[in-house]
C-alpha cells in the first residue's frame, strides 16, 4: 500500500523551531515531487514548499523564505521541512503530498496524488 506519514508536529513558542518528516512507504519517491500544503481553520490549504524528485529545485511560499527550507533524502525515502521562527500565524495541520515528476512542481492541492494525515503545529506562548 502506497503511504505517506507526518511527524514531528506539536506545540512550540513564538521563535521557536520545529523539523517536520514525511516518511513514504510501499513506493520510491525518487521521481516524485513533495510538497508541504498547510490548512488553517477558516483558510485555504496552502502550498508552503516544494521540493522536485532530484532535490534540485525547490519553490516556497512568499511568506515562509528564508524561514523554511524543505530537503529530501532518497535513500531513506524521506522529505523534511525544517520550520523556523515560528509565529501563531503558522499555526495549521501541514501536509505533505507527492506527485509524479513530469518536470514541473504543480501548484494545485488537486495537482497531488498522494497524502499523508497530517502533523498539528501549533505556535503559541
Amino acid at each position: 500500500q502506497k503511504q505517506l506519514v507526518e511527524s514531528g508536529g506539536g506545540l512550540v513558542q513564538p521563535g521557536g523551531s520545529l523539523r517536520l518528516s514525511c516518511a513514504a512507504s510501499g513506493f520510491s519517491l525518487e521521481h516524485y515531487a513533495i510538497a508541504w500544503f498547510r490548512q488553517a481553520p477558516g483558510k485555504a490549504r496552502e502550498r508552503v514548499a516544494a521540493i522536485s524528485g532530484g532535490g534540485t529545485i525547490t519553490n516556497y511560499a512568499d511568506s515562509v523564505k528564508g524561514r523554511f527550507t524543505i530537503s529530501r533524502d532518497n535513500s531513506e525515502n524521506t522529505v523534511a521541512l525544517q520550520m523556523n521562527s515560528l509565529q501563531p500565524e503558522n499555526t495549521a495541520v501541514y501536509y505533505c503530498a507527492a506527485h509524479f515528476d513530469g518536470g514541473q512542481l504543480l501548484p494545485r492541492s488537486e495537482d497531488y496524488n498522494y497524502w499523508g494525515q497530517g502533523t498539528q503545529v501549533t505556535v503559541s506562548s
